[in-house]
């Protein structure tokens, strides 16, 4: 099944009206938290852009914490994996689509 059927169609007004917002998402989630809380779509990237966030810091405590292994393999890789992801949510951010990131995207905080 498509991912974008799963997550409803988001109204097309509403997506070029607040795509800007939702890249932003991925940068600082908050920001579209305050100024475009009207919006589905760009709550939706909120969301996904949060969930990436508490990923980014669950991967610093871990990789600051376990020596050498955390240090040399948790994080360099678990950043790259951040950033990866963080490219993928802009990108479908920028297409208009609400499509769940790879690994974390199921996770809903924000609703």
């Amino acid at each position: 099944m498509d991912p974008q059927q799963t997550m409803g169609a988001p109204d097309l007004e509403d997506v070029e009206k607040n795509k800007a917002m939702a890249i932003l998402s991925y940068i600082i989630f908050f920001i579209p938290l305050i100024a475009a809380r009207e919006s589905k779509f760009a709550l939706y990237h909120a969301n996904q852009g949060l969930v990436l966030f508490l990923a980014a810091v669950v991967i610093n405590i871990v990789g600051g914490i376990v020596p050498f292994i955390g240090w040399f393999i948790i994080l360099p890789f678990g950043w790259i994996a951040v950033v990866i992801l963080a490219i993928i949510g802009i990108i479908n951010a920028s297409k208009g689509l609400m499509k769940p990131l790879p690994l974390i995207g199921g996770i809903t905080i924000i609703k």
